[in-house]
């Protein structure tokens, strides 16, 4: 099974002040091991696109299937254990747990889904913090780290449930240069050693050229 998302057809609607048609009957599909980036203009319905594809919002017309299941019309808590077992997520801001060790916000989505005891989830948060460069922060406060690492720690927590598919809206938007290319090495690696799939939304053109596909939006139509 080559195919990790499919979205058939896709089109929403605000309906408030009135009626707008942000995405207009987008159709694509996502691989196996493909790393791939959205971009388009602030306000073409990028993050809204993300939004739909990650299951949090359910209000669209179209079909969505991940890993050839047909996940549109499903029940909320259902959802919401498909999202924490298959998707990863990496936000611009990395929305850590300032009270929390990095260890332990690693852990946070391996608890919730909690299908191993705290001391394999312990382990395989040390083994994704090791495979980011940063298993030597574990013990600190997320609060007392730095901003490149603060989101390499929300990549380790976004891999922790081993998902099919990682999706980041605009990820490296708040690093610098250095970092940024740091988050995408990781990212390049990800695809190729772990087979996982990567899909992007950024503003960066850097990063997006030296990813497998572009899918460039405008006025919610893929271009």
């Amino acid at each position: 099974m080559n195919e990790i998302i499919r979205a058939s057809h896709i089109s929403k609607y605000f309906r408030k002040p009135i009626e707008y048609k942000v995405l207009d009957d987008l159709s694509f599909q996502i691989n196996k091991g493909e790393f791939v980036s959205i971009m388009g203009k602030s306000g073409c319905g990028k993050s809204t696109l993300l939004y739909i594809l990650s299951t949090m919002d359910t209000d669209y017309e179209g079909e969505l299937f991940l890993e050839g299941q047909l996940i549109t019309g499903k029940k909320p808590d259902l959802l919401a254990r498909i999202r924490n077992e298959k998707i990863g997520f990496v936000f611009q801001f990395h929305y850590l747990l300032a009270e929390f060790t990095v260890l332990e916000n690693v852990m946070l989505p391996a608890k919730k889904l909690g299908l191993k005891s705290l001391e394999e989830i312990e382990y395989d948060a040390m083994k994704k913090l090791k495979l980011l460069g940063i298993d030597d922060q574990a013990k600190k406060l997320s609060s007392h780290i730095s901003g490149g690492q603060k989101q390499r720690v929300a990549i380790a927590r976004a891999l922790i449930n081993n998902p099919s598919i990682i999706m980041g809206d605009e990820p490296t938007g708040n690093l610098d240069s250095k970092n940024a290319q740091i988050v995408f090495s990781i990212f390049k690696e990800l695809c190729q050693s772990e087979k996982l799939s990567l899909l992007i939304v950024t503003h960066d053109e850097d990063f997006a050229n030296k990813t497998d596909r572009i899918i460039h939006m405008g006025d919610g139509r893929i271009l």
